[in-house]
């Protein structure tokens, strides 16, 4: 087996985090999205908000890490404080995106992100985890409710480009890091 691991991001990974998912939202959302809306996630402007997001967190808490196949960038996850109002950012974490170069899917790379990501969850105090899922990311929910997260009923829509024309529904998801 090649040596796959996954580490913190580098701002030197930015382009490929934006490919990797612009890559991964054509596949799920190519059907459902306008082509400007799906260029734009791995746009050179996409890029520079990943290398922001790396360089310049919010938080100590906000992460950016990467699988890696030996030396090559095949996937990430960003983990945050989670912000909706029936979550507490001191106990509740969220998996703001977990994506996976399409190439590379079933390699076990996207198990390797959400372990880690659950390891420091857990590091920083968080009890739980909880991530939005857009209607269409069934293969991704498959892969989540396997590993143990449940839909825990909340919903909402995402407008987005603010006029109502383009809107995405997603539910929430939600798994326990530690015993209560």
């Amino acid at each position: 087996m090649a040596d796959a691991s996954v580490r913190p991001a580098t701002p030197g990974a930015a382009e490929e985090l934006a490919r990797i998912q612009g890559a991964v939202w054509a596949r799920v959302h190519g059907d459902a999205l306008p082509d400007d809306l799906l260029e734009a996630v791995s746009s050179a402007e996409a890029a520079d908000r990943w290398r922001s997001a790396i360089t310049e967190p919010p938080s100590p808490r906000h992460r950016v890490l990467t699988a890696l196949d030996g030396d090559r960038l095949v996937g990430f996850a960003a983990l945050a404080p989670a912000s909706d109002p029936d979550t507490d950012p001191a106990r509740d974490g969220e998996l703001l995106t977990l994506c996976v170069d399409p190439a590379e899917s079933g390699s076990g790379h996207g198990s390797r992100l959400v372990n880690a990501v659950a390891d420091i969850g857990r590091g920083d105090g968080y009890a739980h985890l909880h991530v939005w899922l857009a209607t269409a990311e069934t293969d991704l929910r498959a892969f989540l409710v396997a590993a143990g997260w449940d839909d825990d009923g909340a919903t909402r829509t995402l407008d987005l480009r603010g006029d109502g024309d383009v809107v995405i529904e997603q539910a929430r998801l939600r798994t326990a890091l530690m015993d209560q």
